[in-house]
C-alpha cells in the first residue's frame, strides 16, 4: 500500500472517507487547501496573464510555480502533482522547467464545421451523467441538420452498476430524437439491449476510426462526448473540416451576457431585434442566430435576402427582416417567409405588384428617413405612402422604423431628438391612417445606451451584442465575444541590415528575431497594419508587425519574446491582447470594419463553458 496520502481538504467528503478507513496509523497525510489559511498546506494562487502563480508550503519552505491554467479543476489537479513531486524531492527548477512544456487542454463545449457538410459539437474532455445532460441540452438547440449522431464513450466513476447506469442512459437519450448512437468502450455495449434505436458499438477509438474511414458521415449534426482516456480528440481531428491555423473563437456565454446587459436597460414589454447581417458582424450568422433564438429574442435582421435564406435553411424560425431587398429576390422572400424593408416608392410598387394576387397578407417594414439620408420615405412622401398602403391591402405593416445618424455622439443629441420627433410624427400619421399599431423602432446599440425615452416598441441591437461599445458608457461591462487566434509558422534570426518581406519594407536595425504567423490580409488582417502599425500578442507580450502584411502571412518582431513554431498568437481578444477597438483606432477605421472583414476562410469555433 501507499505510505503518503495527498488530498484536498476543501472537500469534506474526502476527509470523511479517509477518516473512516482502517489501518491508517502509519500513513503520512498531506491535506492541502485553497480556502483554509490556517492549514499547514495552505496553497495560494494569483491570476497572471498567461495562467496562474501557485505558492505551495512544504518542508518549511515556500515554492512558487507558474502554471498555464486558470480554471479551478486544472489548478486542483496540478497542485496534487506539484505536492507529490516536492514530497519526493524533485528540485523546484526541474519542476518549473517541465511546467513550461505543459499545454492546457480545452475544457469547454465547442461547435465547429466538420467534413462533408457536417457540424460537430465537441465535448470530448469528459463523460459523466451531469455533463452529458448539459451537452444534450446544448445539442438540442442546434438546428443545422435534421440527422443527429451521438458518439459516446463508457461513462466512468458514476457509482452505479453498469445495468442501472446504461438503462438510465438509454432512457435519457431516447427523448432526444437521435438517429444513431455510436458507443465506444467495454461497458457501453449494454446500450444495445436497453436502447431501441440504431446503435453501433466499438471496443476502442481506433476501431471506430477505421470504420469511419470506410463510411464517412455526411450532412449530419454530431455530438462527440467521451472520457479523456478514450482519446476522442482523435475523432474530432478526423471529422473536423481542415482549415489553416487561424480561428475566430466566439464565446456564446458572453453573447448572452451582452444581450442581457442591453435588455436590462429596456422598459417593460419593449422587444429586441438583433442584427445578424454581414455574417453576424463576422461571427457567422446561423450559429449566432440559433443561439439568439434560444435566448428568446423577438426579431432578426439581415441586409440581403440570401442571408435570410441561409438562416431558414439552418432551421431558424424567428421572424426575419430583410433591410435591402431586391426585386430579383422577391421569390426568395416569399418562399422563406422573409419580411422586406420597403423604403421608397419604387421598391414598394415593385413588391406590391409581385404580391398583388397573394391569398393572404404579407408582413412588410416601412423605413422612414428622418435625417440619415440613406434610405427611407421622407416626411413629404407620407401622403404618397398612405396611398400605396390603401391600394395594397395584401401588405401588412409589421413595423415602422428609422435610423439615428449620430446616436453615439453627445454633440449631436439635439439632432437625435429632432429625428425622434420627426419619426413619431410620421409614424403616428401612418398609424392613424391604417387603423392598427405596428411595432415602432428607432434605437441601435448606442441609442439603447443613450436615449431610453426613444425605445418605442422595439430596439435594434447590433455591434453592442458582440462586445463593442461605440459610446464608451459600458467600459468594463460589455464583454468581447470574439478572440482571433493564429499560430507561429516559423521563427527566423535576422542579421543587422537585412530586410524582411515584400518591397523590403522591413529593415533590421540590429540583429533581431522574427516570427512568421499564419494570417494575412486575405484573412482580414488589414494591410494597413504593416510596418509596426499593428501588434499581436505572443506568450503575454506584444509583437509589432515588421515589414508589409502579406496575403496569407505576416512577420512580427519577437526579439524579446521566448517563442517557437506552433505557439499561439492572439490577434485580438480580451485582457492585455489588442482589442478590436485598439486595432480600429490604429488604422483610423471603426470596429465594425475590423469584425466584418474577417474572411470566411477563417474557421469559426463556438463554445460555452
Amino acid at each position: 500500500g501507499c505510505s503518503t496520502i495527498i488530498f484536498c481538504k476543501d472537500f469534506p467528503e474526502i476527509s470523511n472517507a479517509l477518516h473512516n478507513l482502517q489501518n491508517l496509523e502509519d500513513k503520512e497525510f498531506i491535506g492541502w487547501s485553497f480556502e483554509d489559511n490556517t492549514s499547514n498546506y495552505f496553497v495560494e494562487t494569483e491570476a497572471r496573464e498567461n495562467g496562474t502563480a501557485i505558492r505551495i508550503p512544504i518542508n518549511d519552505q515556500f515554492h512558487i510555480f507558474q502554471v498555464p491554467f486558470k480554471d479551478y479543476a486544472s489548478l486542483e489537479n496540478i497542485t496534487h502533482c506539484l505536492l507529490l513531486l516536492l514530497h519526493e524531492g524533485f528540485p523546484t527548477k526541474i519542476i518549473q522547467s517541465a511546467l513550461k512544456e505543459i499545454r492546457p487542454l480545452k475544457m469547454r463545449l465547442e461547435t465547429k464545421k466538420g467534413k462533408n457538410n457536417t457540424y460537430l459539437v465537441d465535448d470530448s474532455y469528459n463523460n459523466d451523467l451531469v455533463g452529458l445532460d448539459t451537452a444534450l441540452q446544448f445539442f438540442a438547440q442546434q438546428k443545422q441538420f435534421q440527422k443527429r449522431i451521438l458518439i459516446l464513450s463508457d461513462l466512468l466513476e458514476t457509482g452505479l452498476s453498469s445495468e442501472v447506469l446504461y438503462q438510465q442512459l438509454a432512457d435519457r437519450i431516447s427523448s432526444e430524437n437521435i438517429d444513431l448512437v455510436i458507443g465506444i468502450g467495454d461497458h457501453i455495449k449494454l446500450l444495445e439491449t436497453t436502447y431501441e434505436s440504431d446503435t453501433l458499438i466499438f471496443s476502442d477509438t481506433s476501431s471506430f476510426l477505421k470504420f469511419e474511414k470506410e463510411h464517412p458521415f455526411q450532412e449530419a449534426l454530431i455530438l462527440i462526448k467521451g472520457a479523456r482516456k478514450f482519446g476522442f480528440e482523435a475523432i474530432v481531428q478526423r471529422l473536423e473540416q481542415k482549415i489553416h491555423g487561424t480561428i475566430l473563437e466566439i464565446d456564446l456565454n458572453k453573447i448572452t451576457h451582452n444581450l442581457n446587459l442591453y435588455r436590462a436597460k429596456l422598459k417593460p414589454n419593449v422587444k429586441t431585434m438583433v442584427m445578424v447581417k454581414a455574417f453576424a458582424y463576422g461571427s457567422s450568422s446561423h450559429e449566432i442566430a440559433n443561439w439568439l433564438e434560444f435566448q428568446n429574442v423577438d426579431y432578426l435582421a439581415v441586409a440581403y435576402a440570401d442571408e435570410g435564406v441561409v438562416l431558414r435553411q439552418h432551421g431558424i424560425q424567428l421572424p426575419i427582416m430583410v433591410m435591402n431587398p431586391d426585386p430579383r429576390s422577391f421569390e426568395l422572400l416569399h418562399q422563406y417567409r422573409l419580411e422586406p424593408e420597403l423604403y421608397s416608392e419604387n421598391i414598394f410598387r415593385d413588391y406590391a405588384s409581385y404580391t398583388k394576387n397573394n391569398a393572404g397578407t404579407l408582413n412588410i417594414h416601412l423605413k422612414l428617413d428622418t435625417g440619415m439620408h440613406r434610405l427611407g420615405f421622407e416626411p413629404q412622401e407620407i401622403d404618397l405612402l398612405k396611398t400605396l398602403l390603401k391600394q395594397n391591402t395584401q401588405l401588412h405593416v409589421a413595423s415602422i422604423f428609422s435610423h439615428l445618424a449620430a446616436s453615439d455622439e453627445a454633440t449631436h443629441n439635439g439632432f437625435s431628438a429632432q429625428q425622434a420627433l420627426s419619426f413619431k410624427k410620421s409614424a403616428d400619421e401612418i398609424i392613424g391612417f391604417i387603423g392598427y399599431k405596428p411595432l415602432l423602432h428607432l434605437l441601435n446599440s448606442p441609442g439603447i445606451s443613450r436615449f431610453p425615452d426613444y425605445q418605442f416598441d422595439m430596439v435594434r441591437l447590433g455591434i453592442g451584442l458582440y462586445g463593442v461599445d461605440p459610446t464608451g458608457l459600458h467600459s468594463g461591462l460589455l464583454k468581447s465575444v470574439s478572440t482571433l487566434k493564429t499560430v507561429i509558422s516559423q521563427v527566423k534570426y535576422i542579421k543587422k541590415g537585412e530586410t524582411i518581406g515584400y518591397a523590403r519594407k522591413g529593415l533590421a536595425m540590429e540583429d533581431i528575431k522574427t516570427a512568421t504567423i499564419s494570417i494575412g490580409y486575405a484573412d482580414g488582417f488589414n494591410r494597413k497594419f504593416s510596418q509596426g502599425i499593428g501588434n499581436v500578442m505572443i506568450n503575454g507580450k506584444l509583437a509589432p508587425v515588421i515589414g508589409n502584411v502579406c496575403m496569407d502571412m505576416t512577420m512580427v518582431d519577437v526579439t524579446n519574446i521566448s517563442c517557437r513554431a506552433g505557439d499561439e498568437v492572439v490577434v485580438f481578444g480580451e485582457g492585455n491582447s489588442p482589442s478590436i477597438s485598439d486595432m480600429a483606432k490604429a488604422i483610423d477605421t471603426i470596429p465594425y470594419e475590423i469584425l466584418t472583414n474577417i474572411s470566411e476562410r477563417v474557421k469559426r469555433v463556438f463554445y460555452t463553458e
